[in-house]
């Protein structure tokens, strides 16, 4: 079957254009801010947190609304990372077709 060798190789190509994508977007970075840049965060695109950065004044508030604050700038953060991750994937695996499966 000269379809099947042909498939394993657009296979083995992908896989390596998805790790060359992979390690590219453990480079590439994303700033979060939240709470009007009381909190920064710094994420990856394979969504590594790589900084954090806190407003001094923004610690002098409750504690409720700094935890609430730090959690939707790192739920925020992971989103976008995922976001980003999934639509270069995306770009990847979209040429590669399987006959019958698509």
């Amino acid at each position: 079957m000269p379809g099947v060798g042909k498939l394993l190789k657009q296979a083995q190509k992908m896989q390596h254009q998805m790790e060359a994508l992979q390690a590219q977007l453990e480079t590439k970075e994303i700033d979060v801010t939240a709470g009007g840049g009381a909190v920064a965060i710094k994420i990856s695109c394979s969504g590594k947190f790589l900084a954090l950065k806190l407003d001094p004044e923004f610690l002098k508030e409750e504690p409720k609304l700094i935890e609430e604050t730090l959690l939707l700038a790192m739920q925020d953060a992971a989103k976008q990372a995922k976001t980003a991750y999934d639509g270069e994937m995306q770009k990847v695996t979209a040429a590669f077709q399987m006959p019958g499966f698509m």
